[in-house]
């Protein structure tokens, strides 16, 4: 998985590209907030972020709320910090993120949670596509509902407005039917009948 990771001290920065690499992530690192969002922001941008919460020009919360804002794509953000009071979950996850993951952080237990977020955009991926896939199906099918008059004789069917119509000029109004005309066998034996 493409994995963006937004970290300010070098060293910090390093030590999660290998540990998310030797996982077998592709990692894309940055070094502030505002590269986060430009990385963010492009069309082949990462859906995982792992964000300092401390970082020059923009800190990761800013940024959490302002991919939140935009929510164009589904992301999993994470935020890494050495803030770990309740408030800073708190604060941190009411910000936006997904996640909050305390530094020094443990390598299992990133990886574990990257784990999730990857689950996580698996099944908003998979349920983003079964609605695209109902919408669609719903656009191809409109029905007829209720009880519809019809002349016992003539077979006309009865509108709202009291006017009587052909059955296929009436569904063809009321649905995506589309009709073929042909005889079928009793109809063809008396038409040849009276020839």
């Amino acid at each position: 998985m493409r994995i963006l990771v937004a970290e300010d001290d070098p060293t910090s920065q390093l030590v999660l590209q290998t540990v998310l690499t030797r996982a077998g992530h592709e990692v894309i690192a940055v070094n502030d907030g505002a590269e986060a969002l430009e990385a963010m922001a492009r069309p082949d941008a990462p859906r995982l972020a792992l964000l300092d919460w401390m970082m020059p020009r923009i800190d990761g919360a800013e940024v959490c709320r302002r991919l939140r804002a935009a929510e164009d794509e589904p992301r999993y953000l994470i935020l890494l910090t050495a803030l770990g009071r309740k408030e800073d979950i708190v604060a941190g996850l009411g910000a936006g993120a997904d996640d909050y993951v305390t530094k020094p952080f443990h390598k299992e237990e990133l990886l574990a949670r990257v784990d999730v977020g990857e689950r996580m955009l698996t099944l908003q991926h998979t349920l983003a596509r079964r609605v695209q896939e109902l919408e669609t199906a719903l656009e191809q099918i409109r029905t007829l509902q209720g009880m519809l008059p019809i002349c016992a004789n003539c077979k006309k069917i009865r509108d709202d407005a009291g006017y009587w119509h052909q059955v296929e000029s009436y569904i063809s109004a009321h649905s995506e039917a589309v009709f073929t005309h042909g005889i079928c066998p009793e109809c063809l034996a008396v038409l040849t009948a009276e020839l």
